[in-house]
């Protein structure tokens, strides 16, 4: 299988991890800033239109007082009650009537200029007018009647004001609004007889209106209770009860976004407390969006150019941590080959300095180790030529053989890992990783082969445990029961961890479960130390067991290559490693024996003679 490159992983989850943080940064910002400027804006327009509420509001309850002055005046209820062809009483009637509008009207400045005109009239067909040009004259009867008939239809029968867009002079229509009241006989028990109306001009209403300030393509509009468009004149032409109209009175006070002269706007609709006028203005979507288009396109140019810069950084950064692991690799590899190969550091004091120095503490040891050794055969096989060459020899190749064969693939796998904790996490795992490492490394190469208590062998066990677990993610513990008196008792380095590691990969083919478990203990009985490994996995059957046993009594470290596939199907580090070592320390008669059972578990002996000093077996 081709296998990726770890500069090209370190740059692509750099990337993911950028990209990833820019786009959501960059999207929540966005989103959230778009969200408070539509609030924001929403709120200006709101506040907009309640002041202009309130203004028109206030300004059409003085004229209020005014007509309650006219619907209250008893000369005005005893006019509606005149014979229609009573000429006098007309005439006397409409001089009262004119001295109180006098009265009422230059007592007020504002209201004089901003008023238009004032009519009384009733069912009998008799009006009064005064417009501001201070002129009474009477209707036309045809007028009158017509008049009469359309305001006494859209006043409310219970003394309520209407505001009403019309005007009772042609050339006055669109300029002024209406505020009409029905008006009883001088018995407030009698019928409505007629109607008092003010008409007040929209100009001084529309200064207020104008002042609505919603940029270059906003605008503002009121539509009354029947559709009708009531300001500004320009819209006075479009049809009561339009689409524009109908969505504004369906909204009541909400807002609401629509497709408005073919352009997408928002409309912000207030309805007013006095009169049934609704107020609203509008404004294009795009207008009100452009901040947060803005935002949009500043968040995208400093994230591409932060993307830009953090990718140079990421690559000078995963070249400082590659090169030095590549140095290691191919370093590895020699040594594998059985060449020693050292590595300059550099100078560099971090972990992958660190990494470097307990390598080439290794590579010194490990070839002073085997020079010691073959120098200790050469001197062993000259005082045992007594016991036959044939023998002398098989013992130096078999323990040249055990102490070499350290698994390189552990180590190189391990230092895999490592490299992928300095890629993704900070340096704690690191550090706990290369002092694992480091300890079982110095464990591994020390020169007093047998001078080994129980308690070094767990230790060991641990710091292989260390890095297992970082390897695989999963944490595991060992349940150790060996009595603390049993602690330092002597036995033979490097025979645990292989039978600990020959577990996780035989007997948890499928991987580690949480029901897994695996069991360490000891005795001393009948003048024997013994060890016993158990766990719960797969175990084995009856004939691999057979034949396990076999291979344990004829002292046979691995099985002969397939003369086919030249393939191995056993031996290694593993339990007749472990087996042979016992022998060689401490006698034939010592060494491992394994029981088990198929889908229970097994469980490993270690047998050792009790207090018994170790000795080289020549």
């Amino acid at each position: 299988m081709k296998r990726k490159s770890l500069s090209r992983q370190i740059y692509a989850y750099f990337l993911i991890v950028i990209v990833l943080s820019l786009v959501s940064v960059g999207a929540v910002s966005y989103v959230q800033s778009s969200r408070a400027l539509d609030d924001q804006v929403k709120q200006y327009m709101e506040q907009l239109i309640e002041s202009a509420n309130y203004q028109t509001d206030s300004y059409l309850e003085a004229y209020e007082l005014l007509s309650n002055a006219f619907t209250t005046n008893s000369d005005v209820r005893s006019f509606m009650e005149i014979k229609p062809d009573d000429t006098y009483e007309h005439y006397e009637y409409s001089v009262k009537i004119k001295a109180f509008a006098l009265d009422s009207i230059k007592s007020t400045v504002t209201l004089y200029k901003q008023l238009n005109m004032i009519y009384v009239t009733g069912r009998h067909g008799r009006s009064v007018i005064y417009d501001n040009q201070n002129l009474f004259f009477n209707f036309d009867p045809v007028l009158v009647q017509e008049k009469f008939t359309n305001l006494m239809k859209l006043t409310p029968g219970d003394g309520k004001i209407a505001l009403l867009n019309m005007s009772i002079r042609p050339e006055d229509q669109g300029s002024v609004v209406t505020m009409a009241r029905k008006v009883r006989g001088p018995s407030y028990s009698d019928e409505n007889r007629g109607v008092v109306a003010i008409e007040i001009k929209l100009d001084e209403l529309a200064k207020t209106w104008d002042r609505v300030n919603l940029g270059k393509d906003g605008f503002f509009f009121i539509v009354d209770d029947a559709g009708n468009y009531i300001y500004p004149p320009s819209m006075s032409e479009r049809k009561s009860q339009d689409k524009l109209a109908s969505q504004v009175l369906a909204s009541g006070n909400q807002t609401f976004v629509t497709e408005y002269n073919k352009e997408e706007r928002m409309f912000v609709s207030r309805k007013s407390g006095y009169s049934d006028w609704n107020l609203v203005a509008s404004m294009p979507v795009q207008e009100l969006r452009r901040p947060a288009n803005t935002i949009r396109t500043t968040t995208i140019i400093v994230g591409l150019v932060t993307l830009a810069a953090a990718l140079v950084l990421a690559s000078r950064f995963g070249r400082s941590i590659i090169r030095p692991i590549r140095d290691l690799k191919d370093s590895m590899r020699e040594t594998e080959k059985g060449n020693w190969q050292y590595i300059e550091d550099a100078g560099r004091t971090d972990e992958m300095g660190g990494l470097i120095h307990s390598y080439n503490l290794m590579v010194t040891r490990l070839s002073d180790m085997i020079e010691r050794v073959y120098e200790a055969e050469l001197a062993q096989q000259k005082n045992a030529l007594e016991l036959g060459e044939t023998k002398l020899e098989r013992q130096r190749a078999e323990f040249q053989s055990l102490q070499l064969q350290i698994n390189p693939h552990f180590l190189y796998n391990t230092l895999e890992t490592i490299n992928c904790y300095a890629i993704v996490q900070d340096s704690g795992e690191i550090t706990e990783m290369v002092e694992a490492m480091a300890f079982m490394l110095r464990y591994s190469v020390q020169t007093n082969l047998e001078e080994i208590t129980v308690a070094n062998e767990l230790n060991h066990v641990r710091n292989y445990m260390i890095i297992l677990q970082h390897r695989t993610e999963r944490e595991f513990e060992i349940d150790v029961a060996i009595p603390p008196s049993l602690l330092l008792e002597k036995m033979v380095r490097l025979t645990l961890q292989p039978l600990i590691e020959n577990i996780f990969q035989h007997a948890f083919p499928d991987g580690v479960e949480e029901r897994h478990t695996i069991r360490i203990d000891a005795r001393k009985e009948g003048g024997l130390f013994q060890v016993f490994i158990e766990d719960n996995g797969t175990g084995m059957k009856p004939e691999r067991l057979a034949e396990l046993r076999r291979k344990l009594e004829e002292n046979r470290l691995a099985e002969p290559e397939e003369a086919s596939t030249g393939v191995k199907r056993g031996g290694g580090i593993g339990l007749m490693n472990v087996h042979r070592r016992i022998q060689m320390v401490f006698g034939e008669a010592y060494g491992l024996s394994v029981d088990s059972e198929w889908g229970r578990g097994t469980c490993i002996t270690m047998t050792m003679p009790e207090t018994a000093r170790p000795r080289l077996r020549g």
